[in-house]
């Protein structure tokens, strides 16, 4: 009898404690509250201009809009039509992008295309399809291919940088490609075809796909910031010779990488998005960068989740496995964890201000958008 209670007792503890590690899934009236504080944040500091941070980076605001409109804002709703007014501002009809009258060369990738996001989001066709359409057209001219001089067998073929000028990498190249989807482009564009090479050299996975050097050294399917020009990682600040060293992968690109294979029309099922996974699961995390130093572990986080969020939500698995086969509530994980970090007036912000996640205002649309993807049923 004390043998069996003792058993019990050991195992109801054993459950309190299982329970007490599982994130409770959040109720609606949670998920409202948090958007509902991002919301006021945000009213409260849009600038005069309609827009977010605009005279200090004209690319903020596209991050907001998207946001607010992902998490139930409509396009007639305070601040967000006057975010979208903000937007319109910046079409430029005569070079078909979004990002102002003489926009910096450097801003004219990532700038239209968070706001080819925005209007897109916005379900207004009537009004905002020829500006979608002409900044799609835009975008594909930034892509490196023949009209750069550049051959497939080239390290920069596919890909998207800054502008057309700028050394292609992940980063701007995933932006670039959600885009094109957001603006309906067909999934045999040859835009698709070009940036899967440029994806694909991406990864740390030895393969026809990539034959670099350093592919082979660490081989576990992570991602990389850039397989241009030998290759670059920012999992450490020190310059890298790709001939020479391993470059480590981490969370954000590979959850960007697993986004863009699909995107660009790679099979769930081929084996470089099997081995990113396989990655993912064995780094699943939400408490920082997967794959960083713990010195910087928070590096990119917020940009991070959003591409979580996404890439998750693509891959169609409520409950992400790890790699020892426990389950992983992966809405909720999230969720959780940008519940605790909101600051007491609604917005978020990051200690590590790398990539400008030091700004709450662009940080908090990263998490409204993130947000996009965790509203409960």
């Amino acid at each position: 009898m004390f043998r069996l209670l003792a058993v019990l007792f050991a195992f109801g503890i054993s459950l309190s404690i299982a329970s007490a590690e599982a994130p409770k899934k959040p109720t609606k009236a949670e998920w409202d509250a948090v958007v509902a504080k991002a919301v006021k944040f945000l009213k409260d500091n849009q600038d005069d201009a309609g827009g977010w941070g605009t005279k200090k980076n004209i690319g903020i605001t596209g991050i907001v809009v998207t946001g607010l409109l992902q998490t139930g804002s409509t396009a007639e709703s305070e601040p967000t039509a006057k975010g979208l007014k903000y937007i319109e501002s910046l079409i430029n009809e005569k070079a078909g992008h979004i990002a102002g009258a003489d926009p910096r060369v450097g801003l004219q990738n990532y700038v239209t295309s968070v706001n080819l996001l925005a209007l897109a989001a916005a379900k207004k066709d009537d009004q905002y399809k020829n500006a979608i359409g002409n900044a799609a057209e835009f975008l594909k001219k930034l892509q490196w291919d023949d009209g750069e001089g550049k051959k497939q067998e080239d390290d920069f073929f596919g890909g998207a940088g800054y502008d057309s000028k700028s050394r292609p990498d992940l980063s701007n190249t995933q932006f670039f490609l959600d885009a094109l989807k957001a603006a309906g482009l067909k999934d045999d564009d040859e835009a698709f075809k070009k940036v899967q090479v440029f994806v694909s050299r991406c990864q740390n996975l030895k393969t026809e796909h990539n034959t670099a050097p350093w592919a082979s050294k660490i081989d576990d399917g992570s991602f990389i910031y850039s397989p241009a020009a030998g290759g670059s990682t920012k999992t450490d600040d020190k310059p890298l010779d790709g001939t020479k060293d391993p470059l480590p992968g981490y969370g954000s690109m590979t959850y960007a990488g697993v986004k863009s294979l699909i995107y660009a029309g790679v099979s769930k099922d081929d084996k470089r998005v099997k081995t990113a996974v396989s990655w993912l699961r064995k780094n699943y995390t939400v408490d920082g960068n997967a794959g960083m130093p713990e010195v910087q572990k928070e590096r990119g986080l917020y940009y991070g989740y959003h591409t979580m969020a996404k890439a998750l939500t693509l891959l169609g698995e409520d409950d992400f496995a790890d790699d020892k086969g426990t389950k992983h509530d992966w809405k909720t994980d999230l969720f959780r964890a940008l519940e605790k970090r909101q600051k007491m007036d609604g917005s978020w912000t990051n200690e590590n201000d790398r990539w400008l996640e030091g700004d709450p205002l662009l940080v908090t649309g990263y998490a409204l958008m993130t947000l996009g993807y965790l509203q409960p049923k």
